[in-house]
């Protein structure tokens, strides 16, 4: 039996904020098994930045990287998904803490369901220039400079990057939000034919929707996760018999 829950977007700049604390008393409930959980899903820009394995950052958010610790060791298989926010985990999070990381689409069998999980930054095809800046933060050079630089000063250049793509943490109106959803729509139609899935999971435009359609005669389900940016951060949550949100 599974029991698999997914999150993305809390872009957390300290430990002791409120969605810090949230997320604490969550992975918690999932230690001392008042939750009850197979797999966790961390589905990109958890963290408002966090780049590499800079001591800055493991000593900003110790509390979290503690609590994930102690739920790897309980057994949990944890999927962390690189977002904009999020970069160059694995010598951190996969070698040190045991979180398997990822920096694009995966796939999984989940019980009786092929879901299909990524941070959802490729779903905009009009959005050319973020998806240049995309490429551009994963060159070698980038990397190497993520990599030498001390944490302070990648946290000044991260400051700079969150005001550059802030547009996604505004208030939409309700017409931008159909414009989101219609754009997060019509990739769930067309990566669905590459390779089949009866989950989409995605996040990173803030924007919470559930969208049924048909495909071959079955039903797929794409699922936006939102941010926990409003005043009730929910975390989806899949098991044998479907799927459901649960606030935290």
């Amino acid at each position: 039996m599974i029991k698999a829950y997914f999150l993305s977007d809390l872009h957390l700049k300290s430990h002791d904020e409120s969605n810090s604390e949230k997320l604490l008393l969550f992975l918690h409930s999932i230690e001392t098994g008042q939750i009850q959980a197979t797999h966790l899903f961390l589905v990109g820009d958890i963290f408002d930045l966090w780049i590499h394995r800079h001591r800055y950052f493991v000593d900003k958010f110790q509390r979290i990287v503690n609590a994930i610790s102690t739920v790897v060791l309980k057994g949990v298989e944890v999927h962390y998904f690189e977002g904009n926010h999020d970069l160059y985990l694995s010598s951190f999070w996969q070698q040190d803490v045991g979180v398997k990381v990822h920096d694009g689409p995966e796939f999984f069998h989940l019980g009786p369901y092929r879901i299909r999980v990524e941070h959802g930054d490729f779903m905009n095809p009009n959005d050319k220039g973020y998806l240049f800046l995309r490429k551009l933060l994963r060159t070698v050079p980038v990397g190497f400079l993520a990599k030498s630089l001390p944490g302070r000063a990648v946290q000044k250049i991260g400051d700079w990057g969150s005001q550059t793509s802030g547009h996604y943490t505004r208030l939409l109106t309700q017409s931008q939000q159909q414009d989101v959803k219609d754009f997060m729509h019509s990739y769930a139609h067309k990566v669905v034919q590459d390779r089949f899935f009866d989950y989409l999971i995605t996040g990173h435009t803030h924007v919470q929707d559930e969208y049924h359609f048909s495909h071959n005669g079955e039903e797929v389900i794409s699922i936006n996760l939102g941010s926990w940016l409003g005043p009730t951060p929910q975390v989806l949550m899949i098991d044998d018999h479907g799927h459901h949100f649960i606030s935290v």
